[in-house]
Parts: structure tokens; sequence; C-alpha cells
């Protein structure tokens, strides 16, 4: 739970709408985590941070 400040805030405001997502964000690894948030970083639109997110509970499946 430490690793949220560091989240951008495009980030922490798709998560928020997406509990699915935000809870399996905050069971993957370390390493994980930080490529999404550099891939969130990177990005330019509402609908590329939505894209991440959306994606975030098939990672966690895999």
């Amino acid at each position: 739970m430490n690793e949220i400040p560091k989240l951008p805030l495009s980030l922490q405001m798709a998560l928020a709408h997406n509990v699915n997502a935000m809870y399996s964000f905050l069971k993957l690894d370390n390493k994980t985590q930080d490529e999404i948030i550099e891939k969130a970083k990177n990005t330019k639109t509402k609908r590329e941070i939505q894209q991440i997110v959306d994606k975030i509970p098939e990672i966690r499946l895999q």
C-alpha cells in the first residue's frame, strides 16, 4: 500500500473507477506495478490510461 503515492493522478483516478483493476493492481509484484506506472506516465489521453487499467486484471491471470 505504500506504493500508492507514486501513482500518477490519471492512474489513480482510473483505478478508482475500476475497483477490480485496483485490487488486481495491488496484488501485482512491485516490478509489474512499476511497469504499469511507467506506461501511465507516458500516456497522452484518458483513453490510453483507461486501456492500461482495463488490462490490469488480465495481467494477474497470466
